[in-house]
Protein backbone atom coordinates (compact mmCIF):
# COMPACT_ATOMS: atom_id res chain seq x y z
CA UNK A 1 0.00 0.00 0.00
CA UNK A 2 1.31 3.41 -1.01
CA UNK A 3 1.90 5.83 1.84
CA UNK A 4 0.13 9.14 1.25
CA UNK A 5 2.45 12.11 0.92
CA UNK A 6 1.70 14.98 3.28
CA UNK A 7 3.03 18.56 3.17
CA UNK A 8 5.55 20.25 5.42
CA UNK A 9 4.42 23.61 6.78
CA UNK A 10 6.44 26.36 8.44
CA UNK A 11 4.69 28.66 10.91
CA UNK A 12 6.88 31.66 11.61
CA UNK A 13 6.59 35.17 13.00
CA UNK A 14 7.70 37.34 15.87
CA UNK A 15 7.50 35.73 19.33
CA UNK A 16 3.97 36.17 20.70
CA UNK A 17 2.03 36.12 17.41
CA UNK A 18 0.35 32.76 18.08
CA UNK A 19 2.50 30.22 16.22
CA UNK A 20 2.37 27.62 18.98
CA UNK A 21 -1.38 27.91 19.53
CA UNK A 22 -2.03 27.59 15.79
CA UNK A 23 0.53 24.82 15.28
CA UNK A 24 -0.70 22.59 18.10
CA UNK A 25 -4.34 22.98 17.06
CA UNK A 26 -3.48 22.37 13.40
CA UNK A 27 -1.62 19.16 14.28
CA UNK A 28 -4.50 17.98 16.45
CA UNK A 29 -7.06 18.56 13.68
CA UNK A 30 -4.98 17.17 10.79
CA UNK A 31 -2.78 14.46 12.28
CA UNK A 32 0.36 16.26 11.07
CA UNK A 33 3.37 16.15 13.41
CA UNK A 34 3.95 19.38 15.36
CA UNK A 35 7.52 20.46 16.11
CA UNK A 36 8.28 23.50 18.25
CA UNK A 37 11.94 24.24 17.48
CA UNK A 38 12.48 25.95 20.85
CA UNK A 39 11.24 22.84 22.69
CA UNK A 40 13.28 20.55 20.41
CA UNK A 41 16.42 22.58 21.12
CA UNK A 42 15.74 22.53 24.85
CA UNK A 43 15.20 18.76 24.91
CA UNK A 44 18.32 18.03 22.86
CA UNK A 45 20.42 20.90 24.25
CA UNK A 46 20.91 22.16 20.68
CA UNK A 47 22.52 25.41 21.78
CA UNK A 48 25.73 27.25 20.99
CA UNK A 49 26.26 29.56 23.96
CA UNK A 50 24.15 32.10 25.82
CA UNK A 51 23.04 35.60 24.80
CA UNK A 52 23.60 37.80 27.87
CA UNK A 53 21.79 40.79 26.34
CA UNK A 54 18.53 38.88 25.70
CA UNK A 55 19.04 36.39 28.53
CA UNK A 56 18.45 33.31 26.39
CA UNK A 57 20.42 30.43 24.87
CA UNK A 58 21.72 30.78 21.30
CA UNK A 59 20.28 28.17 18.95
CA UNK A 60 22.77 25.90 17.15
CA UNK A 61 21.00 26.06 13.79
CA UNK A 62 23.14 23.36 12.14
CA UNK A 63 22.36 20.86 14.89
CA UNK A 64 18.63 21.69 14.66
CA UNK A 65 18.70 21.03 10.90
CA UNK A 66 20.55 17.74 11.46
CA UNK A 67 18.03 16.74 14.14
CA UNK A 68 15.02 17.41 11.89
CA UNK A 69 16.34 16.18 8.53
CA UNK A 70 14.86 12.64 8.52
CA UNK A 71 11.49 13.77 9.86
CA UNK A 72 11.23 16.54 7.25
CA UNK A 73 12.10 14.12 4.44
CA UNK A 74 9.16 11.93 5.51
CA UNK A 75 6.74 14.91 5.29
CA UNK A 76 3.65 15.80 7.26
CA UNK A 77 5.41 18.17 9.69
CA UNK A 78 4.32 21.55 11.06
CA UNK A 79 7.41 23.47 12.22
CA UNK A 80 7.02 26.42 14.60
CA UNK A 81 9.88 28.90 15.03
CA UNK A 82 10.40 32.65 15.02
CA UNK A 83 13.37 32.41 12.66
CA UNK A 84 13.06 30.89 9.23
CA UNK A 85 16.04 31.55 6.99
CA UNK A 86 18.32 28.75 8.27
CA UNK A 87 15.98 25.89 7.32
CA UNK A 88 16.66 24.28 3.92
CA UNK A 89 14.27 25.75 1.34
CA UNK A 90 13.41 22.24 0.07
CA UNK A 91 11.83 21.34 3.40
CA UNK A 92 8.64 23.41 3.13
CA UNK A 93 5.69 23.30 0.78
CA UNK A 94 4.21 26.45 2.31
CA UNK A 95 5.27 29.12 4.80
CA UNK A 96 2.81 31.08 6.94
CA UNK A 97 4.04 34.26 8.62
CA UNK A 98 1.69 35.19 11.45
CA UNK A 99 1.21 38.92 12.03
CA UNK A 100 -0.22 40.65 15.09
CA UNK A 101 -1.20 44.26 15.83
CA UNK A 102 1.54 45.97 17.83
CA UNK A 103 -0.66 46.65 20.87
CA UNK A 104 -1.75 42.99 21.05
CA UNK A 105 1.84 41.84 20.61
CA UNK A 106 3.15 44.22 23.28
CA UNK A 107 0.58 42.95 25.78
CA UNK A 108 1.24 39.28 24.94
CA UNK A 109 5.00 39.69 25.34
CA UNK A 110 4.64 41.70 28.54
CA UNK A 111 2.45 38.88 29.92
CA UNK A 112 5.30 36.46 29.11
CA UNK A 113 7.66 38.54 31.19
CA UNK A 114 9.45 40.31 28.33
CA UNK A 115 10.67 43.78 29.24
CA UNK A 116 13.13 46.47 28.22
CA UNK A 117 15.20 45.91 25.10
CA UNK A 118 13.87 42.40 24.47
CA UNK A 119 10.26 43.67 24.46
CA UNK A 120 11.03 46.73 22.34
CA UNK A 121 13.13 44.80 19.80
CA UNK A 122 10.42 42.17 19.29
CA UNK A 123 7.70 44.79 18.77
CA UNK A 124 9.97 46.67 16.33
CA UNK A 125 10.62 43.38 14.54
CA UNK A 126 6.86 43.13 13.94
CA UNK A 127 6.50 46.79 12.95
CA UNK A 128 9.25 46.47 10.34
CA UNK A 129 7.97 43.09 9.04
CA UNK A 130 11.39 41.58 9.72
CA UNK A 131 10.25 37.93 9.76
CA UNK A 132 8.07 38.38 6.65
CA UNK A 133 11.01 39.88 4.74
CA UNK A 134 13.26 37.07 6.00
CA UNK A 135 10.74 34.50 4.74
CA UNK A 136 10.41 36.25 1.37
CA UNK A 137 14.19 36.18 1.00
CA UNK A 138 14.55 32.54 2.01
CA UNK A 139 11.65 30.89 0.14
CA UNK A 140 9.87 31.19 -3.20
CA UNK A 141 7.54 34.17 -3.04
CA UNK A 142 4.51 32.10 -4.06
CA UNK A 143 4.72 29.83 -1.00
CA UNK A 144 4.99 32.64 1.60
CA UNK A 145 1.70 33.92 3.03
CA UNK A 146 0.86 36.36 5.82
CA UNK A 147 -1.98 35.57 8.22
CA UNK A 148 -3.51 37.95 10.78
CA UNK A 149 -3.32 36.59 14.32
CA UNK A 150 -5.12 38.97 16.67
CA UNK A 151 -8.18 37.11 17.94
CA UNK A 152 -9.82 33.71 18.40
CA UNK A 153 -11.75 34.44 15.16
CA UNK A 154 -8.45 34.87 13.31
CA UNK A 155 -7.23 31.58 14.76
CA UNK A 156 -10.31 29.73 13.52
CA UNK A 157 -10.15 31.35 10.05
CA UNK A 158 -6.44 30.52 9.77
CA UNK A 159 -7.05 26.90 10.77
CA UNK A 160 -9.82 26.55 8.18
CA UNK A 161 -7.71 28.18 5.45
CA UNK A 162 -4.65 26.02 6.18
CA UNK A 163 -6.72 22.81 6.41
CA UNK A 164 -8.28 23.58 3.00
CA UNK A 165 -4.80 24.15 1.60
CA UNK A 166 -3.58 20.82 3.07
CA UNK A 167 -6.56 18.98 1.60
CA UNK A 168 -5.84 20.45 -1.85
CA UNK A 169 -2.12 19.74 -1.57
CA UNK A 170 -2.78 16.08 -0.72
CA UNK A 171 -5.12 15.76 -3.74
CA UNK A 172 -2.57 17.40 -6.05
CA UNK A 173 0.44 15.40 -4.83
CA UNK A 174 -0.85 11.85 -4.38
Amino acid sequence: MKIMKRPNILLTGTPGVGKTTLGKELAQRTGLTYVNVGDLAQEGQLFDGFDDEYQCPILDEDRVVDELEDQMTDGGVVVDYHGCDFFPERWFDIVFVLRTDNTNLYNRLENRGYSGKKLQDNVQCEIFQTIYEEAMGAYKEEIVHQLPSNSPDDLEKNLEQIMQWIEQWIKDNN
